[in-house]
């Protein structure tokens, strides 16, 4: 798994390519986390390129969004593949979080 962070201003788009599994997740969140302490950003997840994504995986997306919005900040995830799609319908993650 790669994720591609960028960030300008209050906006932090991230860019995943691979597998969001429970061997690469701990990685994403230690990435994340530093971002994730700020007032009122919008983080945007670019999912384009990600092929895969278990239940660790979803654990670091709960927990991202639960951070964000509890400090006021937008969280969207982007661009969701059909497979990645029927996990996160599956789950309820499609009803929780911003998908587009």
């Amino acid at each position: 798994m790669k994720a591609d962070i960028t960030q300008t201003d209050n906006q932090v788009k991230v860019t995943l390519e691979g597998r969001l599994d429970t061997m690469t997740s701990s990685e994403f969140e230690k990435s994340l986390t530093p971002y994730l302490s700020m007032p009122g950003i919008e983080l945007s997840i670019d999912c384009s390129a990600m092929g895969y994504i278990s239940s660790a995986g979803l654990r670091v997306i709960l927990m991202a969004h639960k951070s964000v919005t509890a400090k006021g900040g937008h969280f969207i995830i982007r661009n969701l593949s059909n497979e990645v799609r029927s996990v996160f319908d599956m789950t309820g993650f499609s009803r929780i979080l911003t998908i587009e």
